[in-house]
């Protein structure tokens, strides 16, 4: 069975801390990064029982750089210091050296010159029963192209040398990766992988800095994979991923995220390459939107968002038969205010304070979602409940909050609440449109995998907005009916308003959700009436909007006089009006879509301005 592997140089940390957290992801395998080797403070037969001891395989050494078709001295030089890494080898234990294709300006070129080479060299690694991978760069200085270094292998013609292949090398030029197919399997000694997004710049730059695990980016990774599934090869399937975030960021979480990009990917080719590691994931149900949002709070906060809510006009439908927790409704949306002085909840609100604890989802199959999360390493959440009260299923999601997952099963979760009798009125909200979370910039990508890993999501083209202190960038998931919409925010820049969020909550979290109405006009003016207010938004954006579409002087009128914001893709039209931030945590939108997809990226900026005015500064502490 093909096994699990990553590249030491994918993770922070030193080499022991590095080699603890692969193993305790569960991969089977790992590559031992030379410089992670000699910045370390133990020898390699040190390295070597660490590695039994956490029964991770070291399926490769490297990288040996600046070997083939170098001139005298250098090419005697390059043979005396091949042996001695072939000694440092069998003390570690591996049996492959990784050599990458040669960018010294003083290499020879010429195809058969690189061959002899290797042909010696495959003599020399057949007396300790080892081998040789080659690969190439992509800025080698005469092998760049996968074909080439397999021509090299092949005219070498030993069986102590093979290639070595690496998606990155081979998607980010834009080669073509059929002829892959034809390289025998035994001759590729190792497959190693990464994603990247699409960015303009310099291969080597992109190549350092900005890979990705399988998944978080824009190669086409499944294509790469279908070549060398036509090989017949059978051996370790390996990360290594240079990114400045991963290797600043928790060596056990990339490690995690890791194995679960591996794991999705795996379950992708599944039907057509038998031999992967491990059980088929569970699939995918259908999500139906969001079943409930719990809130965690203080007695007193509990009554001030109460007042919010009926403003907004929720109407308290229920009340726990025996805990602090108040049930709030308003069309599909269902808000649960949770004042408990033990419990998760509370526990949630002396981390964070007031804010989003909880988020119930409604899916097809609770169990096969669980299945799912549990496979991709999701962590599980178990809570004793009282007599008579619903057990519902739960993995730990942002920012340690919850994600609950109802189905048939769980529909009846509001039995635990006593009905309050409440008015008829209509509703003028309709259901949540989507829920914003901010998060440290670095852990963007992680909870991209995990969401799109774990849910029928898929990603939109990243944003990056204008907050008057730096730059936020901006991924939403979507499910395929839209009912269930995540936008995920973070900024490398710390004054700005998610950064702003993350270091006064003590951490990621829900920063705002949105609810969807049919008309906003009429939904902002029954709100005032309740005694609603809204972000003031300056008259310079309006005066704007009106040099921009040509719009009645009625609705540029009703947009002044209510604060709204306004969008427009093609023929679709999108309004958004915001309450103030709740205790300087967190804030409502309301939205009215018009055959409208997006999510108001154009006005983002003005609503981080207008925010901006009226937070405390950062330099004044909390009362």
């Amino acid at each position: 069975m093909t096994k699990r592997s990553i590249a030491t140089v994918s993770l922070s940390g030193a080499l022991d801390e590095k080699l603890r957290a692969i193993a305790s992801a569960g991969f089977d395998a790992v590559e031992i990064f030379e410089n992670d080797l000699l910045s370390f403070g133990a020898g390699p037969r040190d390295i070597a029982k660490l590695c039994g001891d956490l029964n991770l395989e070291i399926c490769a050494f490297q990288p040996f750089r600046d070997f083939e078709g170098m001139p005298e001295p250098q090419r005697s030089r390059n043979f005396a210091r091949a042996e001695r890494k072939f000694d440092l080898m069998q003390e570690l234990g591996t049996d492959l050296l990784l050599i990458c294709s040669n960018v010294s300006p003083a290499a020879l070129g010429g195809i058969d010159r690189a061959a002899d080479d290797f042909r010696e060299l495959g003599e020399r690694a057949a007396k300790r029963s080892l081998r040789v991978g080659y690969e190439a760069l992509a800025w080698g200085r005469h092998v760049n192209d996968y074909r080439d270094a397999w021509e090299i292998v092949r005219r070498a013609d030993h069986p102590a040398i093979g290639v070595i292949l690496d998606s990155f090398h081979a998607l980010a030029p834009g080669f073509p990766v059929r002829a892959m197919a034809s390289i025998p399997g035994d001759k590729i000694f190792l497959v190693q992988l990464a994603d990247a997004p699409k960015l303009e710049l310099d291969i080597l730059s992109w190549s350092r800095h900005f890979r990705s695990f399988p998944g978080q980016g824009d190669l086409p990774v499944g294509e790469f994979m279908a070549a060398i599934a036509a090989t017949g090869y059978a051996g370790p399937l390996s990360l290594e991923i240079f990114n400045d975030q991963f290797r600043a960021g928790s060596a056990v979480q990339t490690a995690v995220d890791g194995l679960r990009s591996l794991i999705l990917l795996e379950d992708q080719l599944a039907p057509d390459w038998p031999k992967l590691i491990g059980e088929p994931l569970a699939p995918k149900p259908k999500s139906r939107g969001t079943g409930f949002i719990e809130f965690a709070v203080n007695e007193t906060k509990a009554g001030e968002l109460a007042r919010l809510l009926a403003q907004l006009g929720f109407r308290k439908t229920g009340k726990h038969r025996s805990k602090a927790v108040e049930r709030w409704s308003q069309g599909k949306v269902e808000l649960v205010v949770n004042s408990e002085t033990d419990g998760f909840a509370h526990s949630h609100y002396v981390t964070h304070g007031p804010g989003v604890c909880a988020i119930a989802l409604d899916v097809d199959n609770a169990g096969l979602v669980m299945q799912r999360a549990e496979t991709l390493k999701a962590r599980t959440f178990y809570q004793p409940v009282g007599p008579g009260e619903l057990e519902i299923p739960a993995i730990h999601g942002v920012g340690g909050s919850l994600l609950y997952f109802l189905d048939q099963a769980g529909k009846n979760w509001d039995t635990d609440f006593e009905q309050v009798p409440s008015d008829a009125r209509a509703d003028a909200l309709l259901a949540v449109d989507h829920i914003a979370q901010s998060m440290p910039y670095d852990e963007m990508l992680s909870w991209l995998l995990f969401y799109t890993g774990i849910l029928d999501l898929k990603r939109l083209p990243q944003m990056e907005i204008a907050d008057p202190r730096g730059l936020v960038q901006s991924q939403a998931v979507i499910n395929g009916d839209q009912s269930l919409r995540f936008v995920l925010n973070g900024s490398s820049a710390n004054r700005t308003l998610p950064a702003r969020f993350i270091s006064e909550f003590f951490g990621s979290g829900v920063q705002h959700v949105a609810f969807t109405c049919r008309d906003i006009f009429a939904a902002v003016a029954e709100m005032r009436k309740r005694g609603a207010d809204f972000l003031d938004i300056p008259d310079n954006y309006y005066d704007d909007v009106e040099a921009r579409y040509d719009l009645a002087p009625e609705l540029m009128r009703q947009l002044r006089a209510n604060h709204v914001l306004y969008d427009r893709e093609g023929d679709g039209e999108f309004f958004q009006v915001y309450t103030h931030i709740f205790d300087e945590r967190f804030f409502f939108e309301i939205v009215e879509r018009r055959d409208y997809q997006g999510f108001g990226a154009a006005n983002a900026g003005i609503r981080l301005a207008a925010q901006a005015r009226e937070v405390r500064p950062a330099s004044m502490p909390r009362v």
